[in-house]
């Protein structure tokens, strides 16, 4: 059986190994565009502040461990343009030589991920504008961070707020612009408050309500241009989200979501016979607001392409969905998030209440003690719930897998709320601060 994967990062190498290991007599052929195989995408803010020091160690297997040990055609340098899934083809070109080439399979996997968003902005082409996706994006920030004194991160999200820290951490000044009313959109407005905060109380500057007009310079970047004001700048990071990356495969008839992510069964099976799709480029189930989604993230993009993998080798395995799970270090408060926001339940016209306390993250006679701020969103009909938001120090992300596990099986406040939790001084409180916000529902 031939194989052919679009991707050799996370979701198409997770798949590669699959096959690996189930089929002794497959032929895989992986098709990268870029030079560096399964590196770890989530790392790459750190290289702006330091403390991810060698960016080779976010790589977790280089290209010639897998065409070595694993004996995969682990191929670079190119770059997918279309598929042919009548005549089971796919097509591209190699970026160095710029000489086409086809490959036919078998069995195809897309997981060729997402891009940064770089909106249409007068003056993106200048020097020193910049976003960040790969270990190259990372390496030409961190030189060009030794030459400038003030940073402007677009930007508010997850990826906006990580780098906007790390160069605050590499000595830089930082404003950060942001078009809503709020840091981490995801969050509820009244727990982006306390994000907000933080970010000021570490020299971040934040510009709410405000739309990129234009940048402007001779050959660099030298100003960012608002609908209120011009902010003057040596570098711009732009973090206004990502975009699946498929392109490539918009004429061969695949069925997408609505922002071009490819639509996927828990099977990773396409609407197309032998073509599957897993990651970045496509949507997963949200086992909270039973839909489709499009949640880009690292544990998702591991997940369906071992699940790609194993299904694609004739195992049968399905992917169970996600809650939407995440988590973020910003300075000192851990930023979790898990289900759907009262925003998200109030869009969604689901029946909803929420409560929100906040306390200390362990017995208060202890030392060490930090703020930690709850908010869980719940079902007033059924008593599931339906989402929770924390914000707090240590034990918050402990607090926030806790009540991931719980949004999985579905349970009510008052199930969770019988839950037998540690307990001792340095950790916690006779009753954990996540059961007293639950009794507060009942």
């Amino acid at each position: 059986m031939k194989y052919v994967i679009i991707g050799g990062d996370a979701a198409g190498m997770s798949a590669a190994m699959q096959i690996y290991r189930q089929d002794e007599n497959a032929e895989i052929i992986t098709l990268e565009a870029g030079e560096i195989y399964s590196y770890a995408q989530c790392g790459l803010p750190y290289m702006l502040g330091g403390e991810v020091e060698d960016s080779a160690n976010l790589v977790a297997r280089d290209v010639d461990t897998f065409r070595e040990k694993y004996g995969i055609d682990a191929r670079v340098n190119h770059e997918v343009t279309g598929v042919n899934a009548d005549k089971k083809e796919v097509n591209g070109v190699h970026t160095g030589t710029g000489k086409p080439f086809q490959v036919t399979y078998d069995k195809l996997l897309i997981a060729s991920g997402g891009r940064p968003l770089l909106p249409n902005w007068p003056g993106r082409e200048l020097e020193g504008v910049h976003t960040l996706k790969t270990i190259p994006d990372a390496e030409t920030i961190k030189a060009d961070l030794a030459h400038v004194n003030h940073v402007t991160v677009v930007g508010g999200g997850y990826i906006g707020l990580e780098v906007a820290e790390n160069c605050i951490h590499a000595g830089k000044k930082v404003t950060l612009l942001q078009r809503g009313d709020q840091l981490a959109g995801i969050f509820d407005p009244d727990m982006a408050e306390y994000i907000a905060e933080e970010a000021e109380a570490n020299g971040i500057e934040l510009l709410f309500g405000e739309n990129v007009q234009h940048l402007s310079g001779k050959s660099r970047v030298a100003a960012v241009h608002t609908d209120q004001r011009v902010i003057d700048t040596d570098a711009v990071i732009a973090g206004v989200g990502l975009r699946p990356n498929t392109e490539m495969v918009s004429k061969c008839g695949l069925f997408r979501h609505g922002n071009g992510a490819l639509q996927v069964n828990r099977y990773m099976q396409t609407n197309i016979s032998d073509i599957y799709a897993a990651g970045d480029c496509a949507t997963q189930f949200h086992r909270i607001k039973e839909i489709d989604d499009y949640l880009p993230l690292g544990t998702h993009a591991n997940k369906q392409g071992r699940v790609a993998g194993l299904n694609m080798a004739g195992s049968v395995k399905s992917f169970k969905g996600v809650t939407g799970t995440s988590i973020l270090r910003f300075f000192s408060l851990t930023l979790g998030k898990t289900g759907i926001s009262e925003a998200e339940a109030a869009d969604m016209r689901f029946p909803h209440r929420s409560e929100m306390l906040t306390t200390s993250s362990h017995a208060g006679y202890f030392p060490g003690n930090t703020k930690l701020h709850i908010k869980v969103t719940y079902c007033p009909d059924t008593g599931i719930i339906l989402g929770g938001q924390l914000i707090g120090g240590d034990g918050t992300d402990k607090r926030l897998d806790v009540l991931a596990t719980a949004l999985f099986h579905r349970m009510t406040i008052s199930e969770f709320e019988d839950l037998d939790l540690s307990y001792a001084p340095p950790y916690n409180k006779v009753w954990d601060p996540l059961q007293q916000v639950i009794r507060r529902a009942k």
